[in-house]
């Protein structure tokens, strides 16, 4: 495949940007998503990211969007990330949807459903769709700008169920929402992550690999863990370390001729250092001739 291998700065929460981007070009990555977009112009993103030897990778933006009060700021947010985006020549960006500490109608929040959820955790009808009619008009921004804004599910969301996931897919034109899987997500919410990237390989244009242990998975969802159990179990691990079939995937990715960003992110390792969890990550990938 014509990929770049990139790494997520996530591991390094506790120790700062500049730890991490100087971590991950030791470890062997080619770039790392940008950051602070509110804060940064593009030139000094650039300037930044390349001190370091490392080529700026696809961003992130998530956002309550079935709250129709907070559609105009989440325009604006899109605005900004579409011209740091563009200027930095990234064709890409990852949007995920909010709702960790939001209640729903079970008395809960999502984070406390995590791996869980019932269809009273779940939006109502019309907050779905006040939900993909915001997610439209972002998406909208993005693709003025030449950005393909490509959907991330995450556990503890409002999408992130199968059901969530195929009926938000369903609903917003591919043209403008793409499709960025999550590998450890997906799979940390009882989806086939192989069948997945299969259905929806065409409109995939970006990736964040991560791994998870699958017996952590389904002992959480036993005794009805919060999202903060399962990390503190150890559910995510480095890539190649846990049970997703990443051979498999990229199989099914180089079939149908995918080029673009694999993303390494590990939210939480019980390596000794972000940078061994990074290098570990990054020389199984280098073993999968990647």
């Amino acid at each position: 495949m014509n990929v770049s291998i990139g790494c997520s700065g996530i591991t390094w929460r506790k120790r700062g940007l500049g730890d991490g981007l100087a971590d991950i070009a030791s470890a062997g990555y080619y770039g790392s998503p940008i950051s602070g977009v509110e804060s940064r112009d593009a030139a000094e993103i650039h300037r930044l990211w390349t001190s370091h030897g490392l080529a700026p990778a696809p961003g992130y933006i998530n956002g309550e969007y079935w709250d129709p009060a907070q559609r105009d700021d989440q325009l604006h947010a899109a605005r900004i990330n579409a011209k740091v985006s563009r200027e930095l020549d990234l064709t890409d960006i990852f949007i995920a949807v909010g709702g960790f500490e939001t209640v729903t109608r079970a008395g809960r929040t999502r984070r406390q459903a995590a791996a869980n959820a019932g269809q009273l955790d779940m939006l109502t009808d019309e907050q779905f769709r006040r939900m993909t009619q915001t997610i439209t008009e972002v998406c909208e921004v993005f693709v003025e700008e030449g950005v393909r804004p490509c959907f991330h599910t995450h556990v503890g969301t409002f999408v992130e169920t199968e059901e969530e996931v195929e009926r938000l897919l369903e609903a917003v034109d591919p043209e403008l929402l793409f499709v960025g899987p999550d590998t450890g997500h997906l799979a940390w919410a009882g989806i086939d992550v192989n069948n997945f990237v299969r259905r929806h390989a065409r409109r995939i244009t970006s990736v964040h690999l991560k791994d998870i242990d699958l017996e952590v998975r389904e002992r959480g969802r036993a005794e009805g863990w919060a999202y903060a159990e399962f990390e503190k179990a150890a559910i995510w691990t480095e890539v190649g370390d846990g049970d997703i079939d990443f051979p498999g995937i990229f199989r099914i990715l180089d079939d149908e001729g995918y080029s673009g960003w694999l993303t390494v992110e590990t939210d939480v390792t019980q390596q000794p250092t972000p940078f061994e969890s990074a290098r570990i990550s990054r020389e199984y990938l280098a073993g999968l001739g990647l």
